[in-house]
């Protein structure tokens, strides 16, 4: 017999079915509790609410776990490449050797902006955040393809996936290149998808930009472990906007949006402001430390997590590739030196311990993106790259779903009651 909880009200009881997913979480079944009942449930936030059914990520916050399509996270950062995962996520396993080619193959034909699109960097303000320049050329990109605005044909969603992908990279450049009053660089077919990004970003006509393998390998392993997390704000945001039959650049314009929003995609920057801060008010580390446990004002940016309570299964990843990065490439920086002895006091404290707040994927991230150059405006828009693959995942998913409605949220209404219209000269 069927699990099912028991929901008592008004004298009427109702069994409502207890869903279980493949690894153990369970869920109350409410789809027909307002046609049974008339209520609804309040969950602000939708801390408590499974808005969906989906096979594309598991997170266990409490015990650390992150897996794409049933891999773990240790293993893809490990032995795959950013495509690999890319195509993981989008077609729910790793591709073989053929059709990894294939793709990227689509990935080199389609990177190139179409012409007329430049002409539109033009018109932004020297100081427009990217991540506005981002959106809106994602938005715009769809009316100068013509592919990018269908939402109906999946016999064409590995082109239509590489064309965003490849495209998104290349306007993400092409604004940093423009807000710099540099040229623009147009992609190379012989580099791998992380390598053409990083030449696009800083090579000049005098001086060719060839990324170090480290950093090529440190970039690739920070897009794998931002490339998606469930069902987070822009994740989620995504797959309303598709619930609507949306095209995906209109969906993926929209996630952008939401990530653009400090409190859900600048964690990173946010670090590095801490850090600007503490380096301009000439305080030491120690001192911030130790006004951090007294002061409720005072913010420890790059600790602790939201989902995992414990510890953030990427952040051991990402640390090893930082620390990789720093030596290799030997850089002085009286920043990253400043974020390594803050790393080592935080880990040592009882304070922190005890309250597991440990760095997270966000502390490590920011430090290797200054490593290598990358402006902290331009931290959420490398976020917005990484993410990509799952928000394009999350798009398809709810394409492919049989008898998919759009999406519409109750709310429990707290206004004014009835009341009837006055005259203006009455009020």
């Amino acid at each position: 017999m069927a699990e099912t909880a028991t929901l008592t009200f008004n004298g009427t009881t109702l069994e409502l079915p207890i869903v279980t997913g493949t690894e153990g979480e369970r869920a109350i079944d409410i789809r027909h509790l307002r046609n049974a009942t008339g209520l609804i449930t309040l969950d602000s936030g939708y801390g408590n609410t499974g808005a969906t059914e989906s096979s594309i990520t598991f997170i266990d916050g409490e015990k650390g776990i992150l897996r794409y399509r049933g891999y773990p996270i240790e293993q893809l950062a490990e032995h795959a490449r950013f495509t690999e995962v890319a195509y993981l996520l989008m077609f729910g396993d790793l591709p073989t050797e053929t059709q990894h080619t294939e793709f990227r193959r689509q990935l080199s034909e389609n990177q190139f902006m179409h012409e007329a699109l430049t002409h539109h960097f033009d018109g932004f303000p020297e100081n427009a955040p990217p991540m506005a320049i981002l959106s809106a050329m994602v938005s715009a990109a769809g009316c100068f393809e013509p592919a990018l605005a269908r939402a109906d044909d999946d016999d064409h969603f590995l082109e239509l996936a590489a064309r965003l992908m490849s495209k998104v990279r290349t306007i993400a450049s092409a604004s940093y290149c423009k807000s710099i009053g540099h040229p623009i660089n147009y992609p190379r077919s012989d580099l791998r998808y992380t390598a053409n990004f990083l030449h696009m970003m800083f090579s000049l006509p005098f001086r060719p930009y060839e990324p170090h393998p480290v950093v090529v390998d440190a970039l690739d392993k920070l897009l794998i472990l931002h490339a998606d997390h469930e069902q987070n704000c822009s994740t989620s945001t995504v797959r309303m906007v598709c619930s609507s039959r949306a095209s995906m650049s209109a969906a993926v314009s929209a996630g952008i949006n939401a990530l653009w929003g400090p409190l859900h995609g600048g964690a990173n920057a946010a670090v590095i402001d801490m850090l600007e801060k503490i380096r301009r008010s000439g305080e030491s580390i120690k001192t911030y430390v130790e006004r951090v446990k007294t002061d409720p004002n005072t913010k420890l940016m790059g600790f602790g997590h939201r989902v995992y309570k414990n510890f953030d299964p990427r952040a051991k990843i990402i640390k090893e590739a930082c620390d990789s990065v720093l030596q290799k490439l030997g850089i002085q920086d009286p920043m990253l030196d400043m974020a390594m002895e803050l790393e080592a006091v935080a880990l040592q404290d009882d304070f922190f311990v005890e309250r597991k707040l440990y760095p997270n994927v966000d502390f490590y991230s920011g430090i290797i993106m200054r490593a290598i150059g990358i402006p902290t405006n331009m931290f959420t828009v490398m976020f917005a790259i990484g993410r990509l693959p799952g928000w394009i995942a999350h798009w398809r998913e709810v394409r492919m779903a049989a008898g998919g409605r759009i999406d519409r949220p109750r709310q429990v209404y707290q206004g004014p009651v009835a009341r009837d219209f006055v005259p203006v000269e009455n009020r």
